[in-house]
């Protein structure tokens, strides 16, 4: 199924639950596999290893899924606000668990729902930018009615994804799956919230940015 195909509400649903279970899959397998090793092993190094390992990817597999309640899932009534504190805070902790750091400026205030879920999902293109680690510079701007979202990503071999360049340039014949739905469902958050979404090269730096429409 490429991105230029009419997805259902079934279909969708789908491939975000598949990217969803695709991201928790390796945290949860290897808290699973530092279980057995407790169970099996005798030796008290490893089993403080096995034990470092568990607390490790608990914590990973909880930061993804608190991440993803917020990026994906509904969070609150139709028409809710998030507070920016707790979207920093998710943003922080699966950065941070995935090795990269995260400068984040904006105001203590609450935005529409849609508005924080682009945010999250534009810190997930952020993240498949930098794939060895670096810094993610988030800044928001202070007004929520005419939010502006830009994320500067600074790290060796920073990128724009080939299928979000594609996806912005309206290249729309990528195959999706559990991997470009990612990005193919922040252009269906940004179009609901009336936000434009560009990334772009500057320099070194990967610059994703959003507005509100005019």
């Amino acid at each position: 199924m490429s991105a230029d195909t009419e997805l259902s509400d079934l279909e969708l649903a789908a491939l975000v639950s598949s990217r969803i279970c695709h991201d928790i899959i390796s945290p949860v397998g290897a808290i699973a596999n530092g279980l057995e090793v407790m169970a099996e092993e005798a030796d008290q190094s490893m089993r403080e290893h096995a034990m470092d390992l568990i607390r490790k990817s608990a914590y990973q597999a909880s930061a993804k899924l608190q991440f993803a309640r917020l990026a994906f899932g509904a969070a609150g009534s139709s028409g809710a606000e998030i507070d920016l504190m707790e979207a920093e805070k998710v943003a922080r902790a699966v950065a941070e668990s995935d090795k990269h750091a995260v400068e984040w400026n904006g105001p203590p205030a609450r935005f529409e729902k849609d508005k924080v879920k682009l945010l999250l999902n534009m810190v997930t293109v952020a993240l498949n930018a930098l794939p060895r680690g670096g810094v993610i510079k988030i800044s928001i701007g202070e007004d929520p009615l005419a939010s502006s979202f830009e994320i500067r990503c600074q790290g060796e071999k920073a990128r724009v994804p080939e299928v979000v360049e594609q996806m912005l340039a309206g290249a729309n014949g990528h195959a999706l799956d559990a991997h470009s739905i990612q990005p193919y469902y922040a252009l269906l958050i940004a179009k609901s919230a009336g936000m434009s979404l560009t990334a772009r090269m500057d320099g070194d730096d990967v610059v994703l940015s959003a507005t509100v429409k005019n």
